[in-house]
């Protein structure tokens, strides 16, 4: 008996992406593009409507929704579809909130198309595919727990690095400015710098946050 298709949807804010993530897809056996969506809130939508199996999900658009708060939605409900990160950012910012929200693969649009098609057959089997980077980067922080950022921490810096004071980084992430301060200490010591410019310099040239 033939197996039914993979039912996908893409969910990028590019039409030149999502054309050519269509046009690499539809070429492979077995895999139908069912629907597109232009915003993470469409996304959000049409995966809800329970015809798709696997969304591929970039995580930035150009407003509103990100891919990560998009898939911790679309995950949430009962019978989600997978969701399997496309995007071109693998910096601890972008993939751990991706993953904590859920995103079964994290791939890179500069990926090959074959090890595209097969991060959807394998997302669509409920297993995880991860960017070598991503990987990589995921072991060392299971290596040296104590060493690595908190996703709070990477959070602050994010928000450091785009010139925020402590009060308005409190103010953004709903803490005390005693907490902001508690994590750029921390932070600190695990990177070995003493200062806000140290910090985000480092952060950036491990891969920590986007440049």
């Amino acid at each position: 008996m033939t197996e039914p298709p993979i039912r996908l949807l893409l969910a990028d804010d590019h039409p030149i992406v999502r054309a050519g993530l269509r046009a690499v897809l539809e070429t492979e056996p077995g895999l139908v593009v069912t629907a597109e969506a232009a915003t993470a809130e469409d996304a959000v939508a049409r995966a809800a409507e329970g015809d798709i199996d696997v969304v591929l999900m970039d995580l930035r658009f150009g407003s509103g929704m990100t891919g990560a708060e998009a898939t911790a939605v679309i995950t949430a409900r009962p019978d989600a579809p997978r969701v399997l990160i496309v995007t071109t950012y693998d910096s601890d910012a972008d993939t751990l909130p991706a993953i904590e929200a859920g995103a079964t693969g994290y791939l890179l649009k500069d990926a090959p198309p074959e090890d595209l098609a097969a991060a959807v057959r394998t997302a669509a089997a409920g297993r995880t595919t991860l960017a070598p980077t991503v990987a990589d980067r995921l072991m060392s922080r299971m290596r040296m727990p104590t060493a690595a950022l908190t996703l709070r921490e990477i959070e602050v810096l994010v928000l450091v690095a785009d010139g925020l004071s402590n009060r308005a980084i409190a103010d953004r992430l709903h803490l005390t400015e005693g907490t902001v301060k508690s994590h750029l200490a921390r932070s600190y010591t695990k990177l070995g710098v003493d200062s806000r410019t140290a910090a985000v310099a480092t952060a950036t040239d491990l891969g920590l946050i986007r440049r």
